[in-house]
């Protein structure tokens, strides 16, 4: 007889938890039978001992198996990515309509913003109209007219994974990597794509502050999905300074919509199509060439059709700040740096994000960034714009940005965006 004391103890003292004893757990768990002081200790213990490949995939599968999967009845390949969360990260916006367009079938199931990281589900609902919230049967519908959807995920995917990602938030066990991993792809799995490309981001906007955190996160990330026959590509990401120009809500749409009419800043343009790239390799259309589609500004109609189907007015004016506060260069020369955290924890002060999940998000807030690193800046000249309903919170913005700005007499020397790709087997 299993009994939760006995799978505390075992994991306490180092051993190796058998599938029967982490399949019991976790629908026990579930179904309320070992109590969340119990779970708590047993999370502590995972945290501290951590779990193997196999134990992390067998965990994995019993959170996908306490709830139901997606069947995706969709007659063109699937595929899906995953972000584990950064500050102006607003490629799932372009992405999904640019693979959409090239040929695949992109169901996005998403979610919100929670601290200095924004949630595509707030950005999008700056969008008039859009909702979040499709069925399943919407959700296919949406995948075999359009090609792509972005919404929340359904309330039946992988229940214990909610319930033990809140209790993991309180009990200082969010850092745990078999953790981590269990819970982003217990849910990708069950959403039934046959692909997955995670895009695990690295630096100080990052969870994962240091590439080798990365690095781990995504091997264990493609080895879940291998063993559970998903085929999984990761993709460290550059996240020490804020994607594009724009962080918050708002600000961050009407960029991805520059992008996907063939403009925008060049390093959202450039993930956007590495992205897209190893997602169509997992979908069998490599030859696709997904740089000319978003070049020549066919994906803004997949775009516009996806905003429509789910209520939105693609055409709509997007919300606009009650209150824009300019800082300025602090001197002449060249911006050699701009910390992506201090300026997500500016965006999220001003109002863009979220201290716990129950908070409201304004729609207009968030920060323009009037210059990226290697641009040249010229002292009192504008260098940011805080954008607010809300005054009263610049004062907290501008604290979180002391220190993240750098002016040097020359160009810092140019960094990779892409680090690193780690493919299943």
């Amino acid at each position: 007889m299993i009994t939760a004391v006995d799978v505390i103890r075992r994991k306490r003292d180092g051993e190796r938890l058998s599938d029967d004893e982490i399949r019991w757990v976790v629908d026990a768990y579930t179904r309320g039978a070992v109590a969340e002081e119990q779970m708590a200790a047993l999370a502590m213990a995972i945290f501290l001992r951590g779990m193997d490949a196999a134990e992390t995939a067998t965990w994995t599968g019993a959170m996908i198996d306490s709830g139901e999967r997606l069947s995706l009845r969709v007659d063109r390949p699937t595929v899906d990515k995953h972000s584990t969360g950064g500050v102006g990260d607003k490629i799932t916006l372009p992405l999904a309509p640019l693979v959409a367009t090239c040929g695949a079938a992109v169901p996005q199931l998403s979610g919100r913003g929670l601290g200095h990281t924004g949630g595509t589900l707030d950005k999008l609902e700056s969008i008039p109209g859009w909702r979040a919230a499709l069925s399943t049967e919407e959700i296919v519908r949406q995948l075999n007219t359009v090609g792509a959807v972005v919404c929340a995920t359904t309330e039946g995917l992988a229940p214990a994974d909610r319930k033990l990602y809140a209790l993991r938030d309180v009990t200082g066990t969010v850092e745990s990597i078999p953790l981590i991993a269990s819970s982003i792809m217990s849910k990708k799995i069950a959403e039934g794509s046959a692909g997955l490309v995670l895009d695990v981001k690295v630096g100080s906007g990052a969870f994962m502050k240091t590439r080798a955190q990365a690095g781990e996160l995504a091997r264990t990330l493609v080895g879940i999905g291998t063993a559970h026959g998903v085929a999984t590509t990761a993709v460290l990401t550059d996240m020490s300074t804020p994607l594009g120009r724009a962080v918050g809500n708002a600000v961050e749409v009407a960029e991805a919509v520059e992008v996907l009419r063939g403009g925008g800043p060049a390093d959202v343009v450039a993930l956007t199509v590495a992205l897209a790239r190893e997602m169509l390799a997992l979908a069998g259309l490599s030859e696709v060439d997904p740089a000319a589609v978003l070049a020549s500004g066919e994906a803004y109609e997949t775009w516009a059709r996806m905003i429509r189907a789910q209520g939105g007015d693609p055409a709509a004016p997007l919300p606009r700040p009650a209150h824009v506060h300019v800082v300025p260069a602090p001197a002449s020369g060249v911006l050699s740096a701009l910390d992506a955290y201090a300026v997500g924890v500016a965006a999220w002060r001003l109002g863009a994000g979220r201290a716990r999940r129950e908070d409201p998000v304004q729609a207009a807030a968030g920060v323009l960034c009037l210059a990226k690193p290697g641009d040249p800046v010229v002292y009192g000249e504008p260098l940011l714009e805080l954008h607010t309903d809300t005054p009263e919170a610049v004062a907290g913005a501008l604290e979180a940005l002391e220190g993240a700005v750098r002016v040097s007499a020359s160009a810092p020397p140019s960094a990779s965006l892409v680090l690193e790709t780690v493919r299943g087997r």
